[in-house]
């Protein structure tokens, strides 16, 4: 097993019990525990992958424009959508990451609207997504830069511009401040299910989570955030955020950059690079790669890693941007991130070293089942 902790490799046996790691030993007794065994020999065993910003389930996969449930696009202020409620279990898209040895994702709406909904954080096996969901919701999507307003401008709506989309969102988040004073006041006579789901947000209970590429974008991001009185915040892209690094750092804000392996197709794509990461991390940013799939492939989560592995980024902070950094960044990290006692028994057996191109998923285990066997 790799040992994130101490940085070693090490050979010890994994006792899983009740969907739980019980026991993590040189020397497991098998008879004493009354229990099956596998035995992986010389393969390399770490826990399971995660992706925190996706829209697995939801836009689906091989199923064309009836898949496509992201975006809401009849109003650019959407914060009641749940992403929970669009998603498909049997989109082809979960399997292929259970073979990939991606065992929970972040997946929710899309960056058209400027505030898009909630997402929720969702293990990747299962029939039924009410089981497999660790935490509904994690966070409220808001988005600045290209996407609303060339998603709105085209119909001569707001917001047409920056400022338009900033707009709309202290509007929202005014509106839900006075709510809550009203609310304990007692004098709310009807509940409103757009400030609702704000509520939950100025409360510090889940995140805000930011689609912003630009570096000005991610400025008024943190603008937005101090106002507001915001504690939790997540940047997702983060395309120039290592041109205010030292901005980020000092405001403690996380990075779920990605998707790397893309074409500039857009104006805010130009700066992107796959060196982006390490700078980040050197400067003491919480850093979580992501393949923001469908952009990047679900599959391609370990990929991200290598590519920033080329540049410089040690194999160890490789492994931490795909477990334990989004696990904190979802703040599920009690439970998922972890080959450690008590963690969920999110567990994934590589046939070689897990950063070398040709080592392959042989098994995935979620909650202590075997979800996929090569």
């Amino acid at each position: 097993m790799i040992n994130i902790t101490n940085q070693n490799i090490e050979k010890k046996d994994i006792l899983v019990k009740d969907g739980k790691i019980d026991k993590i030993s040189e020397i497991l007794d098998y008879d004493a525990c009354n229990t099956d065994v596998i035995d992986v020999q010389e393969q390399y065993v770490m826990q399971g992958l995660i992706d925190c910003h996706t829209h697995v389930g939801i836009i689906e996969e091989a199923v064309g424009k009836i898949g496509v449930n992201n975006n809401e696009t009849s109003d650019p202020v959407t914060p009641h959508m749940r992403g929970i409620d669009a998603i498909n279990p049997f989109d082809l898209a979960f399997y292929d990451a259970i073979k990939s040895g991606v065992t929970t994702v972040m997946t929710g709406p899309g960056s058209n609207n400027a505030v898009g909904g909630l997402s929720t954080a969702v293990k990747t096996y299962g029939k039924i997504i009410d089981k497999m969901v660790i935490k509904d919701p994690v966070g409220l999507k808001i988005s600045l830069g290209e996407n609303p307003m060339s998603t709105y401008g085209k119909m001569n709506k707001a917001p047409i511009t920056r400022m338009g989309t900033v707009a709309l969102i202290r509007e929202l988040f005014m509106k839900a401040q006075d709510y809550i004073k009203l609310k304990e006041q007692k004098k709310i006579k009807e509940r409103d299910i757009k400030l609702e789901a704000v509520v939950a947000l100025l409360k510090g209970e889940i995140s805000l989570r930011v689609h912003a590429h630009r570096a000005d974008d991610i400025v008024t991001a943190c603008r937005i955030a101090d106002e507001f009185g915001i504690t939790k915040m997540v940047i997702e892209h983060g395309t120039e955020a290592n041109l205010v690094k030292d901005y980020l750092a000092e405001k403690n804000i996380p990075v779920a950059y990605g998707p790397m392996i893309s074409p500039r197709s857009k104006i805010e794509l130009k700066n992107r690079d796959y060196n982006c990461a390490l700078e980040l991390i050197e400067s003491g940013i919480k850093v979580a790669l992501i393949t923001d799939h469908p952009y990047n492939l679900i599959d391609q989560l370990r990929i991200t890693a290598i590519f920033a592995i080329s540049e410089g980024l040690s194999q160890l902070d490789a492994i931490k941007c795909l477990t334990t950094s989004p696990a904190e960044i979802l703040r599920c990290n009690e439970r998922i991130g972890k080959l450690q006692e008590g963690y969920d028994a999110d567990i994934v057996v590589y046939s070689g070293k897990p950063f070398d191109i040709n080592s392959k998923v042989v098994i995935t285990l979620i909650n202590g089942k075997i979800v996929y066997k090569r």
